[in-house]
């Protein structure tokens, strides 16, 4: 928020709020409530951010003033509320752009993606197909071994009788 609480008792940044059932004078649920930033008694200057709640409480009472992102917070998600910030300041032109340059990026990125899930499902069955021939080829070559006649290995196999001899 960027205005001040009227009750508010101290120069608190950050207010936890549970909801309380009135009747019970209990907290409602713990996984349901609301965290207010009260950015006017925020005042830190850059060299005083200690933690990480300093840094977003800092940037989200100065990002309207600030030109680039500075050195420390140059970090993932730092970086990622400066570039939705920048986008945030295009025309709509500009914007129509950006998101059709960022859907085509996102087109070719799934084709490859794509591309290379079916060359993986490819070499996936020729993989099995090249085991199995193996596998025939040895059985082959043991029925060979016993003295059996070729064609009756071929009907046996299903392997040519050219593909036997070459065994």
């Amino acid at each position: 928020m960027e205005f001040k609480f009227r009750n508010n008792e101290g120069d608190s940044c950050l207010h936890d709020i549970a909801l309380m059932n009135k009747d019970t004078g209990k907290v409602f649920y713990k996984g349901l409530g609301f965290k207010f930033l009260e950015l006017p008694n925020f005042d830190k200057e850059e060299h005083e951010l200690e933690s990480d709640l300093d840094k977003w409480f800092y940037i989200l009472k100065n990002m309207s003033r600030l030109e680039k992102i500075p050195l420390y917070l140059n970090k993932g998600i730092f970086q990622k509320l400066f570039k939705i910030a920048e986008v945030s300041k295009l025309t709509e032109a500009q914007r129509r752009i950006y998101e059709s340059n960022l859907k085509a990026k996102w087109d070719y990125k799934n084709g490859l993606a794509t591309a290379s899930a079916e060359a993986g499902a490819k070499a996936k069955i020729e993989g099995k197909l090249e085991g199995k021939l193996e596998e025939r080829s040895a059985i082959a070559r043991e029925l060979r071994e016993t003295g059996m006649s070729v064609e009756q290995v071929s009907r046996i196999t299903k392997l040519s009788v050219e593909e036997i001899i070459l065994l």
